[in-house]
């Protein structure tokens, strides 16, 4: 099917939101365009998801740490 081969832009993965080595809670833009350090999981999920236009599903929650480079 046609709809089975399309991977609209919408739905491609953009942010990864998990914690450091040292606990904090990051989001990272997948291509190193943006990202930063947040109080909460849910800060930092609501800023990666408001930066995707609220396309929840191009953001994935880190299984391992991240790393945020400033």
């Amino acid at each position: 099917m046609v709809a089975d081969r399309l991977n609209p832009i919408a739905n491609r993965l953009r942010f990864a939101v998990g914690r450091d080595a040292l606990g904090r809670w990051v989001a990272i833009e997948l291509h190193g365009r943006g990202g930063g350090f947040f109080r909460s999981r849910e800060a930092a999920l609501h800023y990666a998801t408001s930066e995707c236009g609220g396309r929840r599903r191009a953001v994935r929650l880190a299984r391992r740490p991240l790393s945020l480079a400033l």
